[in-house]
């Protein structure tokens, strides 16, 4: 009886290797067999869109099949997000998924029409982008720690802009006054392009702004580069120090774009995302795109990527709670 017994075990278990590995091959013989949508929660000519455009061209090459971009803005990304999450599991359908909406959102919003982490798989990290601290010329500092001087020696005389709350413009600055023990106030504006003319202008006198839009304002001579948000010094200014090094201790901020697909998306297919994707960011084009923004590269993971959201929601949730930021 015992033998009979592991007999039948014994076929059970390769029966399920068999069905497993042919799940397996299938999914990678037969994926993609038709065209891919990749949403993108930004407009056309935006940033995500032009690393999205970017992918798909690669990825199509890759996959012998079209992908095909859909652009769906509106609630600063949480309608994009949420087509996504309640799109079929499939991996037809991709999403490009934001900082915002990934990992703030949830933190500002009272009723989030789809859970970041529940109903979206993590696929990989696309890319991290930094913010440059920048001042008007006639803001009589010349490094990170005379402007935290300034500021505090000047109360209501530095003021930052940002283009709406929960935005990384708007938590640089909040992490910047939360480790300076500063309260330089936050002046909205309804887009970037409206506070960097007001800097120019000398209406304001600081800004968080992404390093490619500021720095050909700074070799210009028209603002002060302060100082850079990412943990590490960018290859496009290396001149320019860390907020890290420059005198605020565990300081770092970067806005990040990753790869998602909707919950229950099979494994193989999450899997071959990962790899098909992993081998386009390594493209040259890719990487010179990355260069031309002053950003980095990702990769990694699903399971890296889960890691990274879950620091990132845990960071920004604790910040807006000690900032008292509201949704605007």
């Amino acid at each position: 009886m015992l033998h009979i017994f592991l007999q039948r075990t014994l076929a059970s278990v390769l029966l399920f290797i068999m069905v497993f590995t042919g799940s397996l091959l299938f999914a990678q013989v037969r994926f993609p067999d038709k065209s891919v949508r990749m949403i993108v929660p930004a407009p056309p000519a935006s940033g995500p869109d032009a690393l999205a455009r970017l992918l798909a061209t690669k990825l199509g090459d890759v996959w012998n099949q079209p992908v095909i971009i859909e652009n769906v803005v509106g609630a600063g990304g949480v309608i994009g997000h949420d087509k996504g999450a309640k799109s079929a599991p499939d991996g037809y359908t991709i999403l490009m998924g934001l900082i915002g909406p990934m990992s703030v959102s949830i933190s500002l919003v009272q009723k989030m029409p789809y859970d970041p982490v529940k109903d979206l798989a993590p696929v990989t990290l696309l890319g991290t982008f930094a913010n440059l601290l920048v001042v008007h010329p006639s803001v009589p500092v010349n490094n990170l720690r005379e402007l935290i001087a300034y500021a505090k020696q000047n109360p209501g005389k530095v003021r930052y802009g940002h283009p709406g709350s929960g935005t990384s413009n708007h938590l640089s600055a909040e992490q910047f006054n939360m480790l300076a023990g500063l309260k330089v106030e936050g002046i909205p504006y309804k887009a970037s392009s409206q506070m960097t003319t007001e800097l120019l202008g000398g209406h304001i006198e600081m800004m968080f702004h992404n390093a490619p839009v500021v720095l050909p304002y700074v070799k210009s001579g028209a603002m002060k580069g302060i100082a850079i948000t990412s943990g590490q010094r960018n290859h496009s200014a290396p001149e320019i120090p860390t907020l890290n090094e420059a005198g605020l201790p565990g300081y770092e901020v970067t806005s990040w774009y990753a790869m998602y697909a909707p919950s229950g998306t099979p494994s193989p297919i999450i899997q071959k995302l990962n790899t098909d994707i992993a081998k386009v960011l390594a493209l040259p084009e890719i990487k010179a795109w990355f260069d031309s923004q002053a950003g980095q590269a990702g990769g990694g993971s699903p399971e890296a990527l889960a890691a990274f959201q879950a620091a990132e929601t845990i960071k920004w949730r604790t910040l807006i709670k000690a900032a008292d930021i509201k949704a605007q």
